[in-house]
């Protein structure tokens, strides 16, 4: 009995080395490790979908007349990038800030003396709609060309309700036709604005009767943040923001003991948060609670890096529980100052303690995982998008490899880029 071909309109051949992160999710444990490896592969493609991922001589589809074969000379082929934390709708600069911190100055005394989140709001608010499509769009282009073939993107720097719904806006619109798959974030709990600090309570009242209401009713977001963190929201806070977020329809997301340990993983699995994020502090405890939940650690190893914290998160004792690592590069205007996941891999390996692999399962389909894009993104398997990163050579080791892009090529949904 015979049987029709499947369709194909992208062929890539002559893989020397293809991680295919097939396997089961959440990925937890040693099976961080398992990155499902094929020698001598192909990856074949129909209207931005995988039809076929595995060795070249069992390769059997039917080409259509505009196909594209790409040869990929024997070099490594993986998953494109999910970089599942960004800060990219903003405007301005804070170059004076990242002066001060390698004077000495740490985060926390920059945004004391009225620096960092809040500086950025100003200039924000002021670009208007179309310039700050422009800035996301840019940021965008810089995410793909490094790999990056999905992310999250969070707004934040608005921190008033129109402000924070021109930045879902822009992030929407720069989105639309991109290679770029983003998943969009409200973070209007960034921080207290500085002209609501008179009255805080009001600030969060807007938020949580108004502002949320309205993101989830206008469909402008698909997930909700909140900045849980000592001097920013309390616990008590943050779990009014979430649940009147979560209420409002939108999946939740949490900065979680990034400075301090303020109980942010804990709450993140009370209220069965997608992800916490940073968890630079976390406890014991917390780790535990997100373990049994499922909540996604969601990493930034660059934030240690360039915010001079002096740790980074134990991811080791999050692998060693049980609980789901992704990666992300928090790029931002001040403590993120690289939108490059090979070099978010290279401070999880040498920073946090991970294998190469694990940081690979992480930076794929751990984010995302974190995203809630698990049966779409991050591994290449029939059915997936097509997104793939050719490497220039065929080793895995060159992700790690500090001042090259190890990226030679881009495929994302199905396209070449």
């Amino acid at each position: 009995m015979s049987h029709e071909l499947p369709e194909a309109d992208l062929v890539v051949r002559r893989i020397g080395l293809l991680a295919t992160m097939w396997g089961p999710v959440p990925r937890v444990g040693a099976a961080l490790r398992d990155i499902g490896l094929v020698r001598d592969a192909a990856v074949a493609a129909c209207r931005g979908r995988i039809v076929f991922a595995g060795e070249e001589r069992e390769l059997r589809v039917r080409l259509t007349a505009d196909a594209v074969e790409i040869d990929a000379a024997g070099a490594a082929v993986i998953p494109g990038f999910v970089d599942a934390h960004t800060h990219l709708a903003y405007a301005g600069d804070r170059d004076d800030e990242i002066r001060a911190r390698l004077a000495g100055a740490t985060y926390e005394e920059i945004a004391a003396a009225g620096g960092g989140i809040v500086k950025t709001v100003t200039a924000t608010r002021a670009a208007g709609l179309d310039a700050l499509t422009g800035l996301v769009r840019s940021r965008l282009d810089r995410l793909l060309s490094l790999g990056t073939t999905a992310a999250e993107v969070k707004s934040g720097y608005g921190l008033s309700l129109e402000a924070e719904s021109t930045s879902l806006c822009a992030i929407t619109q720069a989105a639309e036709g991109h290679g770029v798959r983003v998943v969009r974030t409200w973070l209007g709990a960034h921080e207290i604005p500085l002209d609501r600090r008179a009255d805080r309570q009001a600030y969060i009242d807007e938020m949580v009767e108004r502002a949320l209401p309205e993101v989830g009713a206008q469909q402008l977001a698909e997930f909700a943040d909140v900045f849980c963190e000592r001097g920013v929201f309390t616990t008590a806070e943050s779990r009014r923001i979430l649940q009147a977020a979560a209420g409002a329809g939108l999946a939740l997301r949490i900065h979680a003991d990034e400075f301090s340990d303020t109980g942010g993983a804990l709450l993140a699995a009370e209220l069965g948060a997608r992800s916490a994020d940073h968890l630079i502090q976390v406890s014991d405890e917390g780790i535990a609670a997100m373990a049994k939940a499922g909540v996604v650690a969601t990493l930034m190893p660059a934030a240690s890096f360039f915010l001079k914290l002096g740790r980074f998160a134990p991811a080791r004792r999050m692998i060693e529980a049980g609980v789901p690592i992704a990666l992300g590069s928090d790029t931002n205007p001040g403590g993120g100052l690289s939108s490059s996941m090979p070099f978010a891999i290279t401070l999880a390996c040498f920073g946090m303690g991970l294998s190469v692999e694990e940081a690979l399962s992480a930076a794929t389909i751990g984010g995302a995982t974190s995203l809630g894009l698990e049966s779409e993104v991050g591994s290449l398997e029939p059915g997936r998008r097509a997104d793939l990163a050719i490497l220039k050579s065929d080793r895995l080791l060159d992700l790690v490899r500090v001042g090259d892009n190890p990226v030679a090529r881009v495929i994302a949904d199905g396209r070449p880029r």
